[in-house]
């Protein structure tokens, strides 16, 4: 649970003041679900959470709260909204969240003001019509009038799909192309970094192999390109709708090995161990905020299940203070290559 969500703090004051009434039958549907104080402040009654990253997901249902990945079906009087920093997906959940509300509902918003609140406003008026509107904890909360429809039903159909899968081509990847979607990280191309770490993955790497933060499968694709003596290959990944994605275009690529595909939060530690890992950490949350300590988390993880001997290939900004994790945790480290802003390390577990 975060110790301070301004955000979720924000959402949630017109229900705690009283200017938007929890449903008395029906229950509601909360799209974006974060866990944090304020979502114990009253009594929520049939709540339904959407999260599909996993550390929020396990904090939501930790908090005994009902959980789902994608928003099941059916209608509800009430929907809350934490909309995606990706203008595209936010479009996308607020068309979604306008499907799922039921005759007479509100739909209920908040955004940082410094991630586009404005424009998500804007983008709800033209979809649902007049907002009524307050400013806390440098949020911007807006929630609809009770809606016997939207105001422009075409739209709302157009947009429910500006985040659907996709096919993005890119010569740089295996098959020429890759499945994405918007809301993923570098979702319509090869991020540098990983670019840079695949380019410099030695061809004697092998064994059972993991990715951690593996994304759409970039990496993963390119190690089973470059690394003939990989036995079988491990992709972890906090995002549900990417690790679908990664599933999708590894398929396509034609692994050759036992791949295996798991949902989960790399921080909490891996369940396998490996003769080798490649990474390129996250090192944002939620917001727009640096996250160094997951990158540590990720490098601890790696440590714990590496075998002795076994080599972590990880890439990172060069300004992040990954240097006392991974001397902590690994017996050699030494720097590979630089270019553009990053870094590329190899580790070796000590025997």
């Amino acid at each position: 649970m975060r110790p301070s969500d301004p955000a979720l703090d924000a959402l949630l004051l017109p229900l705690r003041d009283g200017v938007v009434a929890w449903p008395r039958a029906g229950g509601a549907l909360f799209i974006g679900a974060r866990a944090g104080a304020a979502l114990h402040a009253l009594p929520m009654p049939g709540l339904v959470c959407v999260q599909p990253l996993k550390p929020e997901a396990e904090a939501l249902e930790r908090a005994g709260f009902e959980v789902a990945v994608e928003a099941p079906a059916g209608r509800f009087p009430l929907v809350l909204l934490l909309p995606s920093r990706q203008r595209e997906q936010a479009r996308a959940q607020f068309a979604r969240a306008l499907q799922r509300l039921a005759p007479g509902g509100v739909l209920l918003a908040a955004m940082p003001n410094r991630e586009g609140a404005k424009s998500g406003e804007a983008d709800l008026v033209r979809l649902a019509g007049p907002m009524q509107v307050l400013s806390k904890h440098h949020c911007r909360v807006f929630w609809t009038a009770p809606l016997a429809a939207p105001a422009d039903p075409a739209l709302v159909e157009a947009w429910s799909g500006l985040d659907a899968p996709r096919r993005i081509g890119d010569a740089r990847v295996p098959g020429g192309g890759f499945l994405s979607r918007p809301g993923v990280f570098a979702w319509d191309r090869v991020d540098a970094a990983s670019l840079l770490l695949a380019g410099h993955l030695p061809p004697d790497l092998g064994g059972r192999v993991a990715d951690l933060g593996a994304g759409w499968g970039y990496l993963a694709g390119q190690v089973l390109e470059r690394c003939p003596n990989v036995t079988a290959i491990d992709l972890y990944e906090a995002d549900a709708n990417a690790l679908a994605l990664a599933r999708a275009n590894l398929e396509a690529w034609g692994a050759n090995v036992p791949t295996a595909f798991h949902w989960h939060d790399v921080a909490a530690g891996l369940p396998a161990r490996y003769d080798a890992i490649v990474t390129n950490p996250p090192f944002h949350g939620a917001g727009r905020e640096e996250r160094p300590d997951l990158g540590r988390a990720f490098i601890a993880a790696a440590a714990a299940a590496l075998q002795p001997g076994g080599r972590l290939w990880l890439v990172a900004n060069r300004h992040l203070p990954y240097e006392a994790a991974l001397g902590a945790g690994f017996g050699s480290v030494r720097e590979v290559a630089a270019r553009d802003g990053f870094k590329v390390v190899e580790a070796v577990r000590a025997r």
